[in-house]
């Protein structure tokens, strides 16, 4: 395999995107974005991936359609670009097994929070207030298989602890939680793509 080729699903501002087609422009990542959809016609990383020359695809769901409909329609249009991965980066909707299964062992998604702890959304900011209640000590990011419709639960490839000082503010946690964020979302992408290698050797 020369290229992996990934599907990045975004809603916002795609700043773990934005790490991915750095760590592909300086070498480090050994992969191409495809295309870079979103459910959000004004998320910025819309536009990062417009800048890098990436397909930038916006798929509203319809007012009329339900989720298995629209998981439908969404899987076919990522089908179309053949990704070897598809990479859930800030995607804020549940999809649904009329997506997951047509990729099975194929999507990954990055969240805020170890396993177990704070599924779903707000959830450094939750952290952040259980620490100060005394309940955690620390927080962390993971990276994590989807194979099924739970929330930001699934088979763990990758985890990392995040420390959180009694000096932080919220906004400076935050920045902490992406930056670690940013480097073990390559880190994954890249133990993958050694293991596709592997596999197909």
């Amino acid at each position: 395999m020369t290229q992996a080729g990934l599907v990045v699903l975004i809603s916002g501002n795609g700043s773990n995107l934005q790490a991915i087609l750095d760590a592909i422009s300086t070498g480090e990542l050994p992969a191409e974005v495809r295309a870079v959809i979103s459910n959000k016609k004004d998320a910025y990383g819309l536009e990062r991936a417009r800048k890098a020359g990436v397909p930038a695809v916006v798929k509203s769901r319809r007012s009329d359609q339900n989720r298995a409909e629209y998981d439908t329609e969404l899987a076919n249009l990522v089908a179309g670009y053949q990704p070897d991965l598809i990479v859930l980066a800030g995607w804020m909707r549940l999809l649904t097994l009329n997506f997951l299964g047509r990729f099975p062992g194929r999507v990954i998604n990055l969240h805020p929070a170890l396993p177990g702890m704070f599924p779903g959304v707000d959830a450094i900011e939750r952290a952040y207030e259980a620490y100060h209640r005394g309940e955690i000590k620390y927080t962390g990011i993971m990276v994590h298989y989807v194979p099924d419709e739970g929330v930001d639960i699934g088979p763990i490839i990758n985890q990392q602890i995040v420390e959180i000082r009694p000096s932080d503010t919220l906004e400076e946690l935050e920045m902490r939680v992406h930056a670690c964020e940013h480097e073990l979302l390559v880190k994954t992408i890249q133990q993958l793509i050694n293991q596709m290698e592997e596999e197909d050797a």
